[in-house]
């Protein structure tokens, strides 16, 4: 959201969602830490006095959700002609039932509470912008944990969705291990970013019992609504179906393919 105009925004994901059937599911964020030293201001956005970029997107945020929401944004001009309310205009085009399939990707335990009290569905990825000493997975499950109890309090309807993200490959012959076998015994890594601490999960590699073992002692999987695995997708479209065919395996051993 640090290089977005929340209404912009708004219009093309109902264009794209309508496009779809209603069948879009769209995460938002911050934004990563990135190598530009500028580059907000190259697309034309400053910080005040004041003002940071996680309160500044966090309030874009906001903006372009309520503008999913189909709440009034503009002023009518009734002198205009083309008005025929004084009610509030809503962005256009609207797309009902969108707002509710919209995710913040949240790096801490304070951006999941923050993103529960939004009414935003809550993604976690293989990063956080935290650490503890803790096992990532740890850390992570008491992410979601917080989002649920914040979700509630806010006084939500329904309830708020949560989702993970794992770096997870079967090895099914030499190629594979060529590609992922140095992952088999990948650890958990520690260290600064962005200004404070932060820990990233590790690659779970191996056979597809194995895989299935990992993630089955995955505190934030077993947590998690939905488990999104990361594809390398530069490998081409037949590798990535033996990947995918390697992953409906898992899914089978762990009972996911209901």
């Amino acid at each position: 959201m640090r290089y977005e105009n929340p209404l912009y925004m708004a219009e093309a994901a109902a264009t794209a969602d309508l496009l779809a059937g209603g069948r879009l599911e769209l995460g938002v964020s911050r934004d990563s830490p990135e190598a530009a030293k500028d580059g907000q201001a190259q697309f034309g956005y400053e910080l005040s006095d004041g003002q940071t970029w996680a309160g500044v997107t966090r309030e874009r945020g906001r903006r372009f959700l309520a503008a999913v929401r189909g709440e009034g944004i503009a002023t009518p001009d009734l002198a205009s002609g083309w008005a025929h309310s004084s009610a509030p205009l809503r962005i256009e085009p609207h797309s009902p039932g969108l707002a509710d399939r919209i995710w913040w990707g949240s790096g801490s335990a304070g951006s999941a509470v923050e993103a529960a009290k939004d009414g935003y569905d809550m993604l976690s990825s293989t990063l956080l912008l935290q650490d503890d000493g803790r096992p990532f997975h740890v850390q992570q499950a008491d992410q979601i944990a917080g989002y649920l109890e914040a979700y509630e309090a806010a006084g939500h309807a329904g309830t708020g969705r949560t989702a993970v993200t794992r770096s997870a490959f079967v090895i099914q012959d030499h190629e594979d291990e060529l590609y992922f076998g140095r992952d088999r015994n990948s650890r958990e890594s520690a260290g600064m970013l962005d200004g404070g601490r932060a820990r990233s999960g590790p690659t779970y590699a191996g056979s597809a019992e194995e895989v299935a073992e990992k993630l089955a002692a995955d505190d934030a999987v077993q947590a998690a609504d939905w488990v999104l695995f990361a594809n390398p997708n530069q490998l081409g479209p037949e590798y990535n179906a033996k990947i995918f065919a390697g992953w409906a395996e898992v899914w089978r051993l762990l009972d996911w393919d209901r």
